[in-house]
């Protein structure tokens, strides 16, 4: 992902996630989040492209915690007057507020930092397994880098996201409340993995 994709990342992560807090800060917000990700040494994003067309994106960290600090730590001011618009809205301003605690409710037991944090695909793409593809690639190059696990959360209601972790082998570290929503945390061992390939096994280009 590079600051050529941003605009299209943003609309693509408005359109699948409209309900979550980040997106009901507007796009506008979106974009100033993702110019900030980019720019952290802590951030993974990849892009999935049809004809030169953003169709679909990844987004994760090898350390989310200290990255969303980071970014929020640098580019306060700029994420701030980009979220007023949202912000009007007291249901939106509170949810923010919880949003802080997010870390600690959904790492239960021993920390850890390596998460995927969204993924979106234009409709047409939905359903057609490209999004294992990508997850894939995200989670190669977390392996690569040494990362031994990744985490990622989702809603108890999401059936399709819980089966699809589940087949890639992903654990349930434990649930939680968020948002008001009741939400699992998973955790996959990327060394265990057998569908997560680490350089050592690529083939020879």
């Amino acid at each position: 992902m590079m600051s050529i994709d941003i605009d299209r990342v943003a609309a693509l992560h408005h359109a699948a996630m409209g309900e979550s807090l980040w997106a009901k800060l507007g796009v506008p917000f979106l974009r100033t989040l993702y110019q900030g990700l980019i720019n952290s040494d802590r951030f993974l994003g990849f892009v999935y492209l049809e004809d030169s067309e953003v169709k679909g994106f990844i987004a994760g960290s090898m350390d989310a915690d200290s990255m969303m600090s980071e970014v929020f730590s640098v580019s306060w001011l700029p994420l701030g007057l980009a979220a007023l618009p949202g912000l009007r809205r007291p249901s939106v301003l509170l949810r923010l507020l919880e949003t802080a605690r997010y870390f600690d409710k959904s790492t239960p037991g021993a920390a850890i930092p390596a998460e995927s944090l969204f993924c979106s695909f234009t409709p047409d793409l939905r359903g057609k397994r490209i999004s294992g593809h990508i997850n894939k690639v995200l989670f190669d190059e977390l392996l690569a880098r040494g990362l031994e696990s990744v985490k990622v959360t989702t809603e108890v209601s999401n059936t399709g996201a819980n089966r699809q972790l589940q087949s890639w082998g992903f654990v349930e570290r434990g649930r939680f409340r968020f948002y008001g929503k009741d939400m699992i945390t998973y955790v996959l061992d990327l060394v265990a993995s057998e569908r997560v390939t680490p350089k050592s096994r690529h083939p020879a280009v």
